[in-house]
């Protein structure tokens, strides 16, 4: 039986593509055609992704651009940024396909955001304007009308979506501060010296503190929402896990404000939401999200004090799939006009 849309995946040799091509294999509406890389050409697609061996005759292929995406209705990219920039103006030029694209490289409107955040000028910020952000519990209908559509980052995707219930009742105002834990996975394939196991293994440390490149996209995405003069100190944590982010983040709220209040805000947000639960006994960890697109929030409030409240945000995705790939085939879902849930629904395993 013929799938209704083609798909092609550019970047391919990566742990976020393997987890896109892995789903889109499930797919029962799209079609993976192609799989293009600089790395493994030539060879089956399990020479980096272990577990597809079997799976598709597919193998990766060292194409143009245009090539690439010619005949296909979406095509999903997994290549570094700068590298995307590049790429996308390509693939609108010369064909009809929609992109859904992973990098950073288009999330940002503010294009001198981008130069400090990302070290350059932008290479196609004329299109910076035309992208439309991927978070699908803020921006679904602009989603699927989209012919560019910027995935959010997985640090982003954690600590916005926390935030979003405060945003939208307009209680997010001022410092905001997070400290961010994750896996390693999201440092990448290739191995470094700060990301490869021996240091990893049994490591915490700090990297890119209050400098993270998800910082402005964050304060763009939370001030979209509904939040005023926002500032976001931001210190990420590299953990010893493969996958994963847990988020925290303090806000402070006048002492009027209620817990009542924060779960109403909290229910108006995400009841409906298909991959952003409200765990009901107990507050969100890792180990319930890892290996599914869902994302689990929460909230504590504190004692009055002098007037305030300080209000503590929890967050917990797997960076790869709700922070990433599993977030950018919600997204082709939408700008296919499909359900949003296909192939995502598995709720991972435990432990």
């Amino acid at each position: 039986m013929s799938k209704r849309f083609k798909a092609a995946v550019l970047g391919g040799s990566g742990y976020g593509a393997g987890e896109i091509i892995r789903r889109l294999l499930l797919h029962p509406e799209v079609e993976l055609v192609r799989v293009a890389s600089i790395d493994f050409v030539g060879e089956p697609l399990s020479a980096a992704h272990p577990n597809l061996e079997g799976r598709t005759d597919l193998v990766f292929e060292n194409l143009a651009p245009d090539v690439a995406s010619k005949g296909m209705d979406v095509v999903l990219l997994g290549l570094p940024h700068k590298i995307a920039a590049t790429v996308v103006p390509k693939i609108l030029d010369g064909s009809s396909a929609k992109i859904v694209d992973l990098s950073g490289d288009f999330r940002l409107k503010d294009a001198t955001a981008y130069a400090k955040y990302y070290g350059g000028e932008h290479p196609a910020k004329q299109l910076l304007a035309d992208a439309v952000y991927g978070l699908p519990e803020l921006s679904r209908d602009a989603i699927r009308k989209a012919r560019l559509v910027a995935s959010p980052g997985c640090f982003a995707t954690a600590i916005a979506l926390a935030l979003l219930p405060l945003a939208k009742k307009g209680l997010l105002r001022g410092a905001v501060e997070t400290v961010g834990i994750t896996g390693s996975s999201g440092s990448g394939a290739a191995a470094q010296a700060g990301t490869h196991h021996p240091v990893r293994a049994v490591n915490l440390k700090t990297y890119k503190p209050l400098s993270h490149q998800h910082v402005p996209e964050i304060e763009e995405t939370l001030a979209f929402a509904g939040a005023t003069d926002l500032h976001l100190s931001f210190v990420p944590v590299s953990a010893p896990l493969s996958r994963g982010i847990f988020a925290t983040s303090f806000v402070t709220v006048d002492a009027s404000v209620t817990k009542a209040q924060i779960a109403e805000a909290f229910a108006e947000t995400f009841d409906g939401e298909p991959f952003v639960r409200v765990p009901k006994k107990r507050l969100p960890e890792v180990v319930a999200v890892s290996g599914s697109n869902y994302a689990e929030v929460a909230f504590e409030l504190g004692e009055a004090v002098n007037g305030k409240r300080r209000l503590a945000c929890f967050s917990a995705i797997d960076n790869l799939i709700k922070g990433g790939a599993g977030q950018g085939v919600q997204n082709m879902n939408l700008v296919l006009g499909l359900d949003e849930r296909l192939t995502l629904e598995d709720a991972g395993g435990f432990p």
